[in-house]
């Protein structure tokens, strides 16, 4: 037989491209069309309805950026459709193909009724099925001109990002809104066409179905009239049924699929935009859910549910009837798929704990698995986290974006840091936007690691990102795919059966200890600096305004408790983890009320903890203390005056000073304080830190070098920092000034100021205070660099074969050596408050109040000596998407610790973030809690959320060793419960006159609720 693939290949692709898709729509009649420019923000349905409209004509240029026009759009089904199916088909101009990223609009009955959202996947709105004839059509149409900030690939800086420099010029030009005629059959036709085509082609070319496929296309084409294709449709579709009849191979891989619609809750557009998208997306799911029975939707991000709830109840009802009909499942128990990386310890439970609790409240559905398909890299706290909050599985995609190793499954067991395990999944099918093309699912079989065990693998399916959703053309194709010859079966179906089944089929599931680290989006530990600050502030003062509105509840008559205040605060900052926010991948507009947002949280959670501490009474001075271990360290009084005082953790002391054990001498260079001695070089890096308690020298090299590097990646300018930043770099050592800012007995200061690059100012004030080995450096930037990163590095005297990074509850090591490709793909890590590094019998820390991002390398010196390097990475200057990313003023502080355990570690980290707090008050005659016990460390300290009165305490292994230890309230007890992260309980704790005895496994996370008697 004579090979003519490639003639029936390219017949197929131009008859349905050009010939049959045209042909769906048999008939039109244009609406008339009317507009209305809403000023500024977008406007309720009600004002819209009474604006005045005015004529406007299809092909005229609307929409300036960021803007919300209206159109009002009449007309009446031709009487000679009777018994027709008719749409409205309405283009906005639309470009391209995605539709989260440009003009979109939300169709509205003349009463207000959300009906149905349109994009260019997406353009039909159902009029009639079958029609009348005559039925009028009354709408409003609510249309964004959002700019297309992808355009160009990422290739340049755009100003369109912030509307206050976007411009006002339209973006797009109306290209059609018509009444329509759906001819089903050719629909079905274009749609049967697509799925074999596409099949065929991925098939080998010596595979018979292949041949069988094509042939068949070939009779199919021969049966069409390209002059009558909707009278001819029938009969080509009757030649292709014994192909698609064909079942598919009992070893067929099986694709469980479930409808989606990822949704950035900022991203490419703002938080406002998202509110929009949310009801023009589950608008869409909700109408298909009423078309196609099998249709089951998943859909995570509490604070999105609550924006519909708030503001578009009817959409709203339609949601909780496709809950209880069982077409949408609420997956992922978080208030927002945040960072997987950044959110503090603390935050990452409230996440969960919102966000199961919202859909426990409003469905009466505990979701069972943390949905989390998109974020930067997963923290190996992780497991425990989602089993303490009830759940059973684990998914994400993102590390099939790895940019050197290939993760080895794709269904495993993952370990964390403590040792517990949960069931995870990654779609092989490399994406949570799938839309069931050949392609697609040839993928999906070839890729899946753990063929010869598993059998099946999870498929999200809908267009994402911007929202979109699943449409009526994917669940047509997955109908035809559901049992198809040389295909992967398709399955729809809830995420949690899919899991009980894989579990079931796979209970030997490999096991992955630790972080599942992104190898990519490194930069995301930086860019945007001052939302991370804020986020971390934010993160310490609710720790702060928690513990003290507590101990004021417990102490001071008459006080009330902040329920409703804490709560509303904790979700402002649990939105704004969210994983394009807090990792700095947003526009400029999200970012800049980010800023405004953080700000507006520490002025109320300032103003809540002054409150909590003003109840317990006036008094003198006294210094509140809200890290949880005891501290001994100088303060300054209201009056300006330094006192060594002693306090104890989770409680307060009167500023009564104590004796120092050695005041700080000062010289024009040095700082010495009888524990550690700072010596600064005239280029104003550190010239020796001299450890005079362990007699040795601290630095092979000069510390807090500020390198500048260039730092141009290869594509995701926000997200990335590509290996070869290192290659390039300009050493800042022309320090302008070394002066002495601070010569008190208690405390001694060195500022130096420097000036380089593009205008850029950095001046640090490097102090060291009596009684503490804690080198603090003040660090205030005026940043004004392009393509940039600052870097501060401290090579450090050590032989140290790995680092410990603080993590949420606990810490991961990471080797310093780069042996194999997974190791040397570690080049840019994430930490909280500490970095660590030793050897056995010292070690030195690095800690931070509010960066996350750094390396860690080492070499070996001609003198056989090993340098371990720590670099701070501070502040990036990226052009896409935010051309002014971290430009401006900056101001934050990072200290070296030296001789310093891991136990040293985490207090200090505690320390440097919760500065001891000086206020007149009676303080508390006790702490709420304190805990006696090496490693045992409180995170938390509350009243219960059930409003009982009960107190909740928070606590973990912080070393990584076995602990016991003793938990003493500050109250009578009546008794305690072990509980989950909802606070629900596991089981009695153990009490012995009046306090809880505790045990603890390496990294272990213990909830205790405590009830007074």
């Amino acid at each position: 037989m004579h090979d003519e693939r490639r003639r029936i290949e390219e017949r197929v692709e131009r008859v349905h491209h050009q010939r049959v898709k045209p042909a769906i729509y048999a008939a039109t009649v244009p609406l008339t069309v009317e507009s209305w420019q809403a000023p500024g923000e977008p406007v309720p349905f009600a004002q819209a309805a009474e604006a005045p409209y005015e004529p406007f004509a299809m092909d005229t240029p609307w929409g300036p950026p960021w803007g919300t026009t209206w159109f009002r759009m009449r007309g009446h089904v031709p009487a000679g459709w009777a018994g027709r199916r008719v749409e409205a088909v309405i283009d906005l101009g639309f470009v391209g193909d995605w539709p989260g990223n440009q003009a979109e609009a939300l169709v509205h009955r003349a009463d207000g009724t959300p009906l149905k959202a349109v994009n260019p996947q997406n353009q039909y709105v159902p009029i009639a099925h079958p029609a009348a004839g005559g039925e009028s059509v009354d709408y409003l149409v609510e249309a964004a001109s959002n700019p297309d900030i992808l355009a160009n690939d990422f290739a340049g800086p755009t100003p369109l990002g912030d509307v206050r420099t976007a411009g006002d010029k339209p973006l797009y030009t109306f290209r059609r809104a018509d009444l329509a005629i759906l001819d089903e059959e050719v629909w079905h036709l274009s749609l049967d066409l697509q799925v074999l085509r596409e099949l065929m082609l991925e098939l080998g070319e010596h595979d018979p179905r292949r041949h069988e496929i094509m042939h068949a296309l070939d009779r199919a084409m021969d049966a069409l009239d390209l002059d009558d294709i909707s009278g001819t449709a029938a009969d080509a579709r009757t030649v292709l049924c014994p192909v698609l009849a064909k079942p598919a191979h009992a070893s067929a891989h099986t694709l469980s699929a479930v409808g989606h619609a990822h949704i950035d809750s900022a991203w490419l557009w703002p938080i406002r935009e998202t509110k929009r998208k949310t009801s023009r997306t589950f608008s869409n799911v909700t109408a298909l859910a009423e078309e196609y029975d099998e249709f089951v939707f998943a859909c995570s991000q509490a604070q999105q549910y609550e924006w519909v709830r708030d503001n578009y109840p009817q959409v709203w009802e339609r949601i909780k009837k496709a809950v209880a009909d069982g077409s949408w499942a609420p997956v992922g128990g978080m208030w927002v798929e945040a960072d997987g990386n950044l959110p503090g310890g603390e935050a990452m439970a409230r996440q969960l704990i919102h966000g199961k609790r919202f859909f426990m409240e409003h469905f009466g559905i505990e979701t069972k698995g943390v949905w989390l398909p998109d974020s930067f890299g997963y923290t190996a706290a992780y497991p425990q986290l989602a089993k303490l909050a009830g759940n059973e599985w684990f998914l994400t995609q993102k590390i099939s974006w790895n940019q050197t190793n290939k993760f080895p499954h794709h269904t495993f067991w993952w370990e964390g840091i403590d040792g517990t395990r949960i069931f995870t999944h990654f779609p092989p099918v490399d994406t949570y936007n799938a839309e069931f093309s050949g392609k697609e699912m040839a993928h999906a079989v070839r890729n899946y690691q753990d063929k010869g065990r598993g059998t099946t693998s999870l498929a999200p399916f809908g267009h994402g990102d911007g929202g979109g959703g699943p449409t009526r053309e994917m669940l047509e194709r997955a109908r035809r795919l559901a049992d198809l010859e040389g295909s992967a079966k398709v399955r729809i179906e809830h995420p949690d059966a899919f899991f009980a089944a894989a579990r079931a089929e796979y209970p030997d599931a490999p096991v992955w200890a630790g972080e599942l680290y992104l190898e990519l989006h490194r930069a995301t530990y930086t860019t945007q600096a001052r939302t991370k600050q804020g986020n971390r502030r934010s993160e310490h003062r609710l720790r702060e305004a928690e513990l003290w509105a507590t101990t004021a509840a417990l102490h001071a008559p008459g006080y009330s408790y902040p329920y409703e205040r804490l709560d509303r605060l904790w979700k402002t900052v649990l939105l704004h983890q969210f994983h394009d926010i807090l990792p700095g991948s947003s526009i400029a507009w999200v970012h800049r009320e980010a800023e405004a947002e953080y700000a507006r949280v520490a002025r109320e959670l300032e103003t809540l903890t002054r409150e909590a501490v003003a109840a317990l009474g006036a008094g003198e001075g006294r210094a509140f203390n809200t890290s949880p271990f005891e501290r001994t360290e100088v303060v300054r009084t209201a009056e300006g005056e330094t006192r060594y005082v002693s306090v104890p953790g989770s409680g307060s002391a009167p500023l009564v000073g104590v004796e120092p054990p050695q005041p700080v001498t000062v010289t024009d260079r040095t700082l010495d304080n009888g524990l550690v001695r700072v010596e600064l070089a005239d280029d104003g890096t550190l010239a020796s830190v001299r450890d005079l308690r362990a007699g040795r020298e601290v630095l092979a090299g000069p510390g807090n070098l500020l390198r500048l590097h260039t730092d141009l990646p290869n594509y995701w300018d926000a997200w990335d920092i590509d290996k070869h930043y290192k290659n390039r770099y300009t050493d800042l050592l022309d320090a302008e000034s070394v002066t002495v800012v601070e010569q008190d007995p208690l405390l001694g200061a060195l500022r130096v100021e420097r000036s380089f690059g593009r205008g850029s100012r950095i001046t640090q004030t490097i102090t060291l205070r009596s009684g503490s080995p804690r080198i603090d450096i003040e660090t205030e930037i005026d940043w004004h660099e392009a393509e940039k990163i600052l870097k501060a590095a401290f090579p450090v005297d050590l032989r140290a074969p790995h680092s410990s990074a603080e993590i949420q509850f606990g810490h991961v090591q990471r080797p310093t050596h780069t042996n194999t490709s997974w190791e040397s793909a570690r080049f840019e890590v994430s930490g909280h408050r500490w970095v660590h590094i030793g050897e056995p019998g010292y070690g030195v820390a690095v800690l931070n109040d509010s960066t996350y991002g750094h390396d860690v390398s080492r070499t070996v010196r001609e003198d056989g000596g090993t340098t371990t390097t720590v670099a701070l990475s501070l502040v990036r200057a990226p052009r896409v998407p935010d051309p002014e990313a971290d430009q401006g003023r900056h101001r934050f502080t990072y200290a070296l610790l030296p001789g310093a355990t891991v136990e040293d570690a985490v207090a200090e980290g505690y320390a440097l973030n919760l500065p001891l707090r000086v206020a007149d008050s009676a303080g508390a005659p006790e702490p709420v809690v304190s805990v006696a016990g090496a490693g045992v460390t409180v995170e938390a300290v509350k009243l219960a959320d059930d409003r009982s009165g009960d107190v909740v305490v928070r606590l973990y292994e912080s070393r990584g060793g076995r602990a016991t230890g003793v938990l003493r309230p500050g109250f009578p007890l009546a008794d305690a419960q072990v509980t989950d992260l909802l606070e629900r309980p596991l089981g009695e704790a153990d009490v012995d006159a009046g306090a809880v005895r505790v045990e603890l496994r390496p990294f272990q996370i213990l909830t205790l609720r405590l009830r007074r008697s």
